[in-house]
């Protein structure tokens, strides 16, 4: 599996604490982010969201307005395996 680098960057967050969350506005918008153990917060692309949970990587627990995603049992094998993220990979 082909994973770009970041796909790789979310799953590795997730695996070492960080929380990925999405916010439904009324509008329809759905805005993603990644939340850092130090505060701070991340924009995560849609599609990424998208190609992770398509691949069986990533779950959420489908809350309205705002859900809050985890890493499934493949997808925690797959951030072991590939350990740090290099630039170029």
């Amino acid at each position: 599996m082909h994973l770009s680098i970041d796909q790789r960057r979310v799953l590795l967050a997730i695996a070492t604490g960080s929380a990925l969350k999405s916010q439904r506005y009324l509008d329809g918008t759905k805005l993603y982010q990644l939340h850092a153990l130090d505060g701070s917060a991340a924009t995560v692309s849609r599609a990424t969201v998208n190609a992770l949970e398509r691949h069986g990587l990533i779950d959420s627990n489908k809350k309205f307005p705002a859900a809050t995603y985890w890493l499934t049992e493949t997808g925690q094998q797959i951030a072991t395996d590939l350990g740090p993220v290099r630039h170029g990979s």
